[in-house]
């Protein structure tokens, strides 16, 4: 957050993004979706179950990789996915939708496509572009196996936010909290 920022006193639990004491006297903001990889995740596994009671046998391996080549091929859907299965923190009613369907757009290209971005609109709600500017952010530094693995869930990504958009590896955030504290801790030794 920028500097001198304070968060109100008492969290608002109706709010997408809560306030976190970081370094120097700074605050982070976070908007942690529950809705994100374990959705793609879902879908593939739904697909398996289908697949399954269809009498064939599918690995999900396989599934996803399809489906995400499926969505490549398809640039642009009109089908729209709210793909929030799980609630949110702030919206624990709001339940997935699908809306926009038509005959043209019920291929696993469309549905995938549609899938990804709602995804990432869902996060672009908590965090809107507009809100990030104000914060003089200059740049999005994005990672998460979902988005190493998914070419799709990158293009949206970068279609949702107005900004550079860097794709770090699929780590741990314990790696970069140490990564944090190892850069500090050089800085004050050369101080």
């Amino acid at each position: 957050m920028p500097s001198g920022f304070q968060p109100a006193p008492t969290p608002d639990p109706a709010a997408p993004v809560a306030y976190f004491p970081y370094f120097d006297r700074t605050y982070l903001a976070v908007a942690a979706s529950l809705n994100g990889g374990n959705v793609l995740a879902t879908f593939v596994q739904m697909l398996v179950q289908w697949m399954a009671d269809l009498g064939m046998e599918v690995e999900e391996s396989t599934v996803y990789s399809r489906m995400i080549q499926a969505a490549a091929e398809q640039r642009d859907t009109c089908l729209t996915i709210t793909p929030t299965v799980l609630g949110e923190r702030h919206l624990p009613d709001q339940l997935a939708s699908v809306t926009r369907i038509s005959s043209a757009a019920l291929s696993l290209g469309h549905v995938t496509r549609a899938l990804c971005r709602g995804i990432v609109q869902n996060l672009h709600s908590m965090l809107p572009s507009q809100q990030l500017r104000a914060w003089g952010v200059e740049r999005v530094v994005s990672s998460g196996s979902a988005l190493s693995r998914n070419e799709v869930l990158k293009q949206e990504v970068q279609r949702a936010f107005p900004f550079p958009v860097s794709f770090g590896q699929d780590v741990d955030a314990a790696v970069g909290a140490a990564l944090v504290m190892l850069q500090r801790n050089l800085h004050q030794e050369e101080s």
